[in-house]
């Protein structure tokens, strides 16, 4: 876990992506191929299939889906992601970019065969996303949502001393806090298990070591919210010492332990 991350999401956190869509389509990683293998094996997201995404971004997610010959509408809610998005995806004539909130989108008529959403799930409005996931859905269509925890592994020395820079420029930061491995996660599957909507739910999960140097890594800072979201002095002084340490004591470079689960489940009959 990173250290701002346990701080309360607000309201406003979810447009700060849209400030800067070039610099997290260009920092963010992209999804482990393992990840987007099972994810259209599963979901069947191959030629003559109808996709929807939820909150594509800039469309890392998006490009590799599309390179599986399926058809897709991606509804994003922030303009500038989705002109990266369009950028990116000229080359596949089968997707269509929407701009729109989710919550307000209205689906088409025609059902989709899958639903997926990658690490964006938890920023819509819990009370209207899986029943207007399962809406868009046909009977025996798949949903599959991508959630991404920063976990232990990789420089893991530099992860626990860089809570000291936390610590000193963000006072609400908690004292030794420290990552948790895959292993010990806990994931809540009940929002799935529990919906009238969905049955055969399951989970799996595929890790992902990214290696950074220290201008990379301030640039992937940069597009977490909570980080955005700090007053600017702080902000810089917090990743003015996160260079420093990274490049005093490991050489210019770390590397960072991605999770990424994917909860799959199926729409039942209405």
């Amino acid at each position: 876990m990173d250290a701002l991350e346990f701080r309360v999401r607000e309201p406003g956190l979810r447009d700060i992506f849209d400030e800067d869509a070039e610099r997290y389509e260009r920092a963010r990683p992209r999804y482990p191929a393992s990840l987007i293998e099972e994810l259209v094996r599963v979901t069947g997201a191959g030629p003559g299939s109808r996709v929807l995404e939820i909150a594509p971004g800039t469309g890392k997610l998006t490009v590799d889906l599309a390179g599986a010959g399926c058809s897709i509408t991606a509804v994003e809610i922030g303009p500038n992601m989705a002109a990266v998005a369009r950028r990116r995806l000229a080359a596949f004539p089968a997707v269509d970019v929407v701009v729109a909130a989710f919550e307000e989108w209205e689906p088409p008529p025609d059902p989709f065969d899958a639903v997926v959403c990658a690490t964006a799930f938890h920023w819509l409005d819990p009370v209207v996303r899986l029943p207007k996931a399962a809406r868009a859905l046909r009977p025996g269509g798949l949903l599959g949502i991508v959630s991404t925890h920063h976990v232990a592994g990789g420089t893991e020395d530099f992860f626990a001393e860089v809570q000291e820079c936390y610590e000193r420029w963000d006072p609400a930061t908690p004292p030794g806090l420290r990552q948790t491995r895959e292993s010990e996660l806990a994931t809540d599957t009940s929002e799935f298990t529990g919906s009238p909507y969905f049955t055969g739910v399951a989970l799996h999960g595929h890790a992902q070591d990214v290696t950074y140097t220290s201008e990379q890594y301030l640039d992937v800072l940069l597009t977490y919210s909570n980080h955005r979201a700090l007053p600017a002095a702080d902000r810089n002084g917090l990743l003015a010492d996160i260079r420093e340490l990274i490049d005093s004591r490991y050489d210019g470079v770390v590397t960072k332990r991605y999770w990424h689960e994917l909860v799959t489940a199926v729409r039942v009959a209405a």
